[in-house]
């Protein structure tokens, strides 16, 4: 019987999950820290389900393309030793950062992945908040790993647990690694290579510098290696992280939270712009969130340069 399958990953990962939850409110209680909120919470559960309902439904046909394009896979391994997982978790993961980079960079793909980031609270249970349309297309971010010859139940497999990693890094309680000594060397080790909560705070928040930063679900080396890291910093040497959207919801019915930036597109693209050539339209649906064609509203990209500015100008008045 094959134990390395996606749905004994999350089987497994339940009673983890639910004792880190359960400590996780009682000290958020015990601080009066206000992590957690009980409609915001219901939501989060209401997308897991709703995402949980359709990856049943695209089940088979995920498994139907996955396994079409495994039959012309460049490799076959003798065994599913040592190297070959690694290759499994490791390539998943880089795929994942790939996925999750175009999630950010196209504002097709961003209405899909933002009902991730439009809560403004952050803990255990928005890890819960899954793009719940994600299942139509994620299996063709995996397939170049399928090609190299990684089966696909053991690529979703290494995806469930990636996630199951992740998910534990949506909480405020474990703090940036601040220690010294050898303890303090060990950390800043593992915050190097691995994704941590501090890591993680950074790309659900909202402030200008913090946008599209720190993509990474398991390893933060491809963050650090493509220019997508932002270490977090504290108060006084930036502001305070807010979560959310850079304009949070007015409407959180949980229909809106999942359609809003499909029905922003659609006013973009027929309404609002009805006197652009097509081809300016279509930038409004594949470009990336917060583009304009009259810079009306800007990019993360823009938004950050603008910031630079700003700060080298603050610099520059403090010298003089």
């Amino acid at each position: 019987m094959e134990i390395f399958t996606h749905e004994n990953a999350y089987k497994w990962f339940v009673p983890i999950c639910a004792l880190a939850i359960f400590l996780e409110m009682y000290f958020s209680y015990k601080r009066k820290a206000k992590n957690y909120e009980f409609k915001d919470v219901s939501t989060n559960v209401y997308f897991a389900l709703v995402n949980v309902g359709l990856d049943a439904l695209m089940y088979g046909v995920s498994f139907i393309v996955m396994n079409f394009f495994y039959q012309y896979r460049f490799f076959n391994w003798e065994n599913t030793g040592f190297i070959y997982w690694f290759i499994a978790f490791v390539g998943q993961d880089f795929l994942y950062y790939i996925h999750h980079y175009v999630d950010h960079h196209s504002r097709f793909f961003w209405a899909v992945h933002v009902t991730h980031h439009n809560s403004e609270f952050y803990n255990i249970t928005t890890g819960f908040r899954s793009p719940v349309l994600q299942p139509f297309y994620r299996f063709m971010f995996l397939i170049p790993l399928i090609l190299i010859g990684i089966a696909p139940l053991h690529i979703m497999f290494a995806y469930a647990m990636n996630q199951n990693y992740g998910t534990l890094c949506h909480t405020n309680f474990i703090k940036k690694n601040n220690k010294k000594g050898f303890v303090g060397f060990l950390l800043s080790v593992w915050e190097y290579i691995f994704v941590t909560p501090s890591h993680h705070r950074v790309h659900h928040a909202s402030n200008t510098k913090y946008l599209d930063k720190n993509m990474g679900m398991f390893l933060i080396i491809w963050d650090r290696m493509f220019g997508t890291f932002q270490a977090e910093e504290t108060e006084e040497e930036y502001e305070k992280l807010k979560f959310g959207l850079t304009t949070n919801l007015v409407d959180k019915g949980p229909v809106n939270v999942i359609f809003h930036e499909w029905k922003e597109i659609f006013k973009d693209f027929f309404s609002r712009k009805k006197h652009l050539p097509i081809g300016t339209r279509l930038k409004y649906v594949f470009m990336p969130p917060g583009w304009s064609h009259d810079g009306s509203t800007m990019t993360s990209k823009q938004l950050q340069a603008q910031l630079r500015k700003e700060e080298a100008a603050r610099k520059k008045s403090k010298a003089a």
